[in-house]
């Protein structure tokens, strides 16, 4: 399994314990709203958390030992915003290192035909 289908498998299933082992220890996330930096412990508690976003159509567009580029489409806890989310991502020792997002916001249409 590639880190990336690891990754989302952990995420979707809240499962905490893998998440630890796929995210490096230095790992740095820059999510693509609010101009943070998130480091290891603040994802394993966004994770675990009762906001959690899900996602759906994760597709991995490119992945090697070194990096990894995925789309996905994200809907919020608040299912009132649905994003189309790209991720790029850096990978040492087997793991992610380093994570950034970009994302568009889905109209109402797309949000009522489920896509």
């Amino acid at each position: 399994m590639s880190i990336i289908e690891a990754y989302n498998e952990a995420w979707d299933n809240g499962d905490i314990e893998a998440l630890e082992n796929i995210i490096h220890d230095d790992c740095v996330f820059n999510p693509h709203v609010g101009g943070i930096t998130m480091r290891k412990s603040d994802i394993l508690g966004f994770a675990g958390g009762d906001q959690r976003p899900t996602s759906e159509n994760n597709r991995i567009l490119y992945e090697n030992d070194e990096v990894g580029v995925a789309h996905s489409i994200v809907h919020f806890a608040n299912d009132s915003d649905s994003e189309a989310v790209m991720s790029f991502m850096r990978f040492k020792d087997g793991k992610i290192i380093s994570m950034e997002t970009g994302a568009t916001p889905l109209s109402d249409d797309y949000k009522l035909i489920g896509n």
